[in-house]
């Protein structure tokens, strides 16, 4: 056991750990999170900021990461869920309005006003589902994460995930092809 590897263990308490690739975690994990929390709450600029806290969080905490207790995406999504939960509670403002002059977009404004138009009514047919089905909807697809990894992340059984799923993209499904403006 090589100086570096006896001094983590004792950072960690004394239990046996493996330090976790940062730089790895990162490129793996970013987008993952970053889309959890889009999803979650509706606004890029806070995604940013909350994905931004979510790794800084991470890092500051890293000692107490236990590989025997939970995966590191799960232990970094649940970070992230406690992140978007204070952060909806809080209610915090918008932007102001000086912020829109960095944003740089490729995007045609037809392109943009189209996404955008989809992107308000998907988050008006969320609304329409519980919040447990938007939190696990938002696992699915924001951050990509498996019927098996929701399940750790969220207490369900794996079979329950997946119903829960399949019911809310159901009505997802037949609120966006109803012929009414949701």
């Amino acid at each position: 056991m090589s100086l570096a590897q006896l001094f983590m263990d004792r950072a960690s308490g004394g239990r046996p750990s493996r330090e976790v690739d940062w730089d790895a975690a990162y490129r793996d994990q970013l987008p993952r999170v970053y889309n959890y929390l889009r999803f979650r709450l509706g606004s890029d600029a806070d995604a940013e900021e909350l994905t931004s806290r979510t790794f800084e969080k991470a890092w500051r905490s890293r000692t107490l990461y236990r590989r025997d207790l939970a995966g590191f995406s799960t232990w970094l999504f649940t970070i992230a869920q406690n992140l978007a939960i204070d952060h909806l509670r809080a209610h915090r403002p918008h932007l102001p309005l000086e912020a829109a002059l960095e944003v740089v977009s490729a995007e045609s404004p037809h392109d943009q006003a189209e996404r955008d138009s989809n992107l308000a009514r998907l988050a008006v047919l969320m609304e329409r589902l519980s919040p447990r089905d938007r939190e696990v909807v938002a696992l699915k697809y924001g951050a990509d994460l498996s019927n098996r990894d929701i399940a750790r992340l969220t207490g369900l059984s794996e079979s329950n995930v997946g119903t829960l799923l399949h019911r809310a993209v159901r009505e997802l499904r037949s609120g966006w092809e109803s012929p009414e403006k949701p």
